[in-house]
């Protein structure tokens, strides 16, 4: 089986951070994507047939056992799981969505399995739009076998911590990433209950360090020049994507 890790990335910085503590899970390839939409993202894995088990990792998503990755992949395989992933009604995240879909901030996928089946029409079908991959998840849900994952809430309050079934800890995921380097400001006028999340993120970035035993990266001036270089083309980039939303967003609301 060809395993390849993939990310869906909008922060460089912080998707170095994470990418870095992927070291130990067994793949041929690491894959950053970035300027997908949300379930775009998905079937961009999909069409990749040169993949055949897909290892989702947000780039919030920090990982603390590698090989509990491994072991995940491996019963996937001898089990027939199509995919692996916590339930977005879980006890440890900070959202209530539906208890069938995996959130992915973390999912194994077995695309080779997903393939036999698929179709966009089938998935068109589903209509629940809590979040734009849910038709793509509840369809999977619906047609292969889901193992779902523990998790619990960590003690600063927002982050979720993601089991497996031997109770070892996979990763923690922080949540509100896009606020990670975004001036206060501005966070005040997207979502008026969050503000800088920056300094918890980093915490939790040094506690998955320290699990580890890893050394943090040291980022010079070549690094961070890179990394406001691909903020400002990413922001180019999402910007148009999102106003080119707002007819549809707008013409659901009137349905309603």
């Amino acid at each position: 089986m060809r395993i390849k890790i993939y990310t869906r990335s909008f922060d460089l910085r912080l998707y170095r951070l994470s990418a870095a503590l992927h070291d130990g899970i067994d793949c041929v390839q690491v894959v950053r994507l970035t300027d997908r939409t949300a379930d775009g993202y998905f079937y961009t894995m999909l069409k990749d047939e040169d993949c055949d088990i897909a290892i989702n990792i947000d780039e919030d998503a920090f990982i603390t056992d590698p090989q509990a990755v491994n072991d995940l992949v491996r019963l996937m395989i001898e089990e027939g799981y199509a995919n692996i992933g916590c339930s977005d009604a879980g006890s440890g995240l900070p959202r209530s969505g539906n208890p069938k879909v995996t959130n992915p901030f973390f999912n194994i996928l077995n695309l080779r399995l997903i393939r036999s089946k698929f179709n966009m029409t089938d998935v068109r079908a589903y209509t629940e739009d809590y979040e734009p991959y849910y038709p793509f998840f509840l369809w999977m849900a619906d047609n292969f076998k889901t193992l779902y994952l523990p998790a619990h809430k960590h003690s600063d309050g927002i982050s979720t911590i993601l089991f497996d079934l031997q109770d070892r800890r996979i990763c923690m995921h922080s949540w509100y990433a896009r606020f990670y380097s975004m001036p206060d400001f501005i966070v005040r006028r997207i979502q008026k209950d969050q503000g800088m999340q920056k300094a918890r993120i980093d915490a939790l970035i040094s506690q998955a360090y320290g699990i580890r035993r890893m050394a943090l990266p040291e980022f010079g001036a070549g690094d961070k020049a890179a990394f406001i270089a691909n903020k400002v083309i990413r922001w180019m980039i999402k910007v148009p994507q999102r106003i080119s939303r707002w007819p549809g967003k707008i013409r659901k609301k009137l349905k309603k």
